[in-house]
């Protein structure tokens, strides 16, 4: 059952959330670089005929690869998995909140709330203060309002 926030409560649980957002953000760039380097390593070693192609460079991650005795390919791959059982683990704190988070890169998340008995977005991103926003829960970002709106 869905967990319907009042803004006191939703204000009360942002200390926790500028944390994990803030994690969670500096965890999908180290990702992405540790993404770009495993790309160079594998251009280097097509270079030299060890790879036929790119194509499972994600699987890399999950060890589904035909490079398990290259060292660097070894590290990037377990640094890889760690960030992501560590993402996994946030989103799956937000999850037991029953916080949707919309967009890692921003830290944008809603909560779920009642107006008037009928279902609505509390909305919220890093690098805002207390929740000020809403939304319906058809529409998102764009569309949001501020909280002055639901009187």
């Amino acid at each position: 059952m869905t967990h319907y926030y009042d803004i006191d409560e939703a204000n009360a649980r942002i200390p926790e959330l500028r944390e994990l957002l803030a994690g969670l953000r500096e965890q999908r760039a180290e990702l992405i670089r540790l993404r770009d380097e495993a790309r160079a390593r594998i251009a280097i070693l097509e270079s030299a005929g060890s790879r036929s192609s790119e194509e499972d460079l994600f699987d890399v991650a999950d060890g589904a690869d035909d490079l398990s005795d290259d060292p660097e390919i070894r590290r990037l791959r377990l640094r890889m998995r760690g960030i992501i059982d560590q993402m996994q683990g946030a989103v799956g704190r937000l999850v037991d909140w029953d916080i949707t988070l919309r967009d890692i890169r921003t830290g944008l998340v809603d909560f779920p709330a009642l107006a008037n008995g009928r279902p609505i977005w509390l909305c919220w991103r890093l690098g805002e203060g207390d929740v000020a926003w809403w939304h319906e829960i058809d529409t998102g970002f764009d569309a949001r309002l501020p909280l002055i709106d639901l009187a």
